[in-house]
């Protein structure tokens, strides 16, 4: 059992395949507390050939007696989350008794969606791609100090009641050509309390005590690095904290609490919706990735863009988060290409760039600079040694090690939990992860 409180978050703009990552982990800790997002997120997770789709409960609920905790960092949907409850239940997989919701988390409203698609329809080409669940306007509410929490539906009902006639109040302001009656999303909202009741509880105390007695916590990121609200390439970006600062906030736990930071890459890049790529491809080869990793959103089905290795996007990622090791992903997915590339900088009108740029206008504009690696025609798929890879697909994870300046202590060869590498030759791994 590892005594490290471990942060697991994405590197690149989302789909890494941080679910696995985490439920691999996850009996290697006590608790798994997600800290930020809503359920536009989407983990997937196989487990002897059956799938598990999560996208509100965190990775680590398919490991009995392992609590799940979402943070008030997250906004939650009460229909997204039962349903997600229930299809866990119809697999045998049961959550009372291990799952804990911050009474500080803010609900997503039913109109929330509504708000959301008004939204994008406004932007017409300058759209966001946004998976239109609501997210955005959930956290507008929040900062603009007008959110309804997830405490406030077991409190007092005449402050709800109030609460919920001031907003939808707003609602129909904006949206002219429909009218919501209060009374209905006031009584659905204390129909979902009372259902919740028994998971709602002190979030950030119950983590206080875990870490007091030394018992380990994962603390699970939804999205990724270049997606964050701050950090990323605004405003094609999600609506919180995806990058490791979002644990402290989205949890209330102190920055100390957090003992190591492992950066979860794709072995290739891909991002869903709008915004720059710069190593996008396009064509037969995009298609090969695309089929070859099934590269269709776990929330949404859209096919997700692809490219080749940003080494670029990781070395901010580590600079941003503090990384102290990777876990690289979907390494098959590059089996039998006769060459493969890495971007180790731009190219843009203002000179060549090793760094990432603050200008997403920069950013969009930006040619990769490739350093190209002989590919491989033995297959990887379901390795679980590093002596087992061809000697090509070593040295593309020895390169990309150089170039982002991260040590990768796991590499993951397949889907399933046992298709992969952790390598507890290293010191890194061991003090992260615990003894083999």
């Amino acid at each position: 059992m590892s005594k490290t409180n471990l942060a697991v978050l994405g590197t690149q703009w989302g789909d890494e395949g941080k679910g696995k990552i985490v439920d691999m982990l996850t009996p290697r800790f006590s608790a798994v507390a997600r800290y930020q997002g809503g359920h536009n997120a989407g983990h997937t997770v196989y487990v002897k050939g059956r799938k598990f789709v999560l996208h509100l409960v965190p990775s680590g609920i398919l490991h009995p007696g392992v609590t799940c905790i979402i943070g008030n960092g997250v906004v939650v949907d009460p229909k997204a989350l039962f349903t997600e409850i229930d299809e866990l239940a119809g697999m045998g997989i049961a959550v009372d008794g291990r799952l804990l919701i911050s009474e500080k988390a803010h609900a997503i409203l039913p109109y929330h969606r509504e708000l959301d698609m008004l939204s994008e329809a406004r932007r017409g080409e300058r759209k966001i791609g946004t998976t239109s669940r609501g997210i955005g306007p959930a956290y507008e509410d929040k900062i603009a100090r007008r959110g309804i929490r997830i405490g406030d539906l077991l409190g007092d009902r005449a402050t709800l009641e109030q609460a919920v006639r001031d907003n939808v109040d707003a609602r129909n302001r904006v949206i002219e050509d429909s009218t919501l009656a209060w009374r209905e999303v006031f009584d659905q909202l204390i129909a979902d309390g009372e259902r919740m009741r028994p998971w709602v509880g002190d979030v950030s105390l119950f983590l206080a005590q875990a870490i007091q007695a030394g018992k380990g916590v994962l603390f699970e990121g939804a999205q990724a690095t270049l997606l964050d609200i701050d950090h990323g390439t605004y405003p094609f970006v999600t609506s919180s904290n995806a990058s490791v600062g979002g644990v402290c906030t989205g949890l209330g736990v102190a920055p100390r609490a957090i003992e190591g930071v492992l950066g979860v890459a794709k072995a290739y890049t891909t991002r869903v919706g709008e915004g720059p790529l710069p190593t996008e491809l396009s064509g037969p080869l995009a298609e090969r990735l695309r089929e070859s990793g099934n590269e269709y959103g776990a929330s949404t089905g859209r096919p997700r863009r692809c490219g080749w290795f940003d080494a670029v996007v990781v070395r901010y990622s580590a600079r941003i988060n503090g990384l102290d090791a990777l876990a690289l992903t979907k390494l098959d997915v590059l089996d039998g290409l006769p060459e493969v590339r890495i971007c180790t900088g731009y190219r843009t009108s203002g000179g060549d760039l090793s760094e990432f740029p603050a200008s997403v206008r920069t950013l969009m504009d930006a040619e990769p600079i490739y350093e190209t690696l002989p590919g491989w025609s033995t297959p990887t798929q379901g390795a679980t040694r590093m002596e087992q890879l061809p000697p090509e697909a070593r040295r593309y994870i020895e390169r990309l090690e150089e170039v982002s300046g991260v040590p990768c202590v796991m590499v993951s060869t397949g889907s399933e939990r046992d298709e992969t590498i952790v390598r507890w030759d290293s010191a890194v791994a061991g003090r992260l992860l615990g003894d083999a």
